[in-house]
């Protein structure tokens, strides 16, 4: 039986898978461990009634176990991760932060007006940070094998990279050649091709916080 998961459907296309990282987080943990899934695309800026009814708050990515609707991405993983144990992805305990201030600082420097602000640092602080890890441990966050870390950062550095560049011109300096190398393996997945939102989707969902 399909487990059923809502997600965000791209802005000005309800048809279209959307631009959500923590939505593409569980859709690649469900592909990773080859579960079946039924997808609700929902259009957040007109929300279903239903939707609305089994989950109040109205976020995604949400996803039905033992017929109750359970939300955060992060409780969503562990739950999968529970109930389903073959093709364990969960990473040893010292490697589960890796990479974790990665999103908080890109979305800082994305909206940053001023130059002078140390986002743009920050980011390459945390973006050396994981290159150095790599470095070490690589390729993926636990080594050869994909493990749940890489799921949660895999669609953030696509977001990373796709609105940096579009809306700041900005790159990876190519010094962090981990990095790169592990983006393109990220990028290079089944599941990522599967799950991943297309460029434009990602801009424009994206384009209302940046020019707020």
């Amino acid at each position: 039986m399909a487990v059923e998961v809502c997600v965000k459907a791209a802005v000005g296309a309800p048809d279209v898978l959307g631009d959500c990282p923590f939505c593409q987080r569980v859709l690649l943990t469900l592909e990773e461990k080859k579960i079946p899934y039924k997808m609700h695309l929902i259009n957040v800026d007109n929300k279903p009634k239903w939707f609305l009814e089994v989950n109040p708050e109205g976020k995604v990515p949400v996803i039905k176990f033992d017929d109750k609707w359970i939300a955060d991405s992060d409780v969503v993983v562990g739950i999968i991760e529970e109930k389903y144990p073959n093709r364990p992805l969960s990473p040893p305990p010292q490697f589960a932060s890796v990479g974790s201030k990665i999103f908080p600082s890109f979305v800082k420097f994305l909206k940053s007006k001023d130059p002078s602000d140390g986002s743009e640092q920050a980011l390459l602080d945390e973006l050396k940070a994981l290159d150095e890890h790599l470095r070490a441990h690589g390729p993926y966050v636990n080594g050869e094998k994909i493990c749940a870390v890489d799921l949660s950062l895999a669609p953030k550095l696509y977001h990373l990279d796709v609105a940096l560049g579009h809306f700041k011109g900005w790159k990876i300096p190519e010094s962090l050649t981990h990095v790169h190398n592990y983006m393109k393996l990220l990028f290079l997945q089944e599941s990522f091709e599967k799950t991943k939102p297309a460029k434009k989707y990602v801009i424009a969902g994206w384009e209302p916080k940046v020019n707020a």
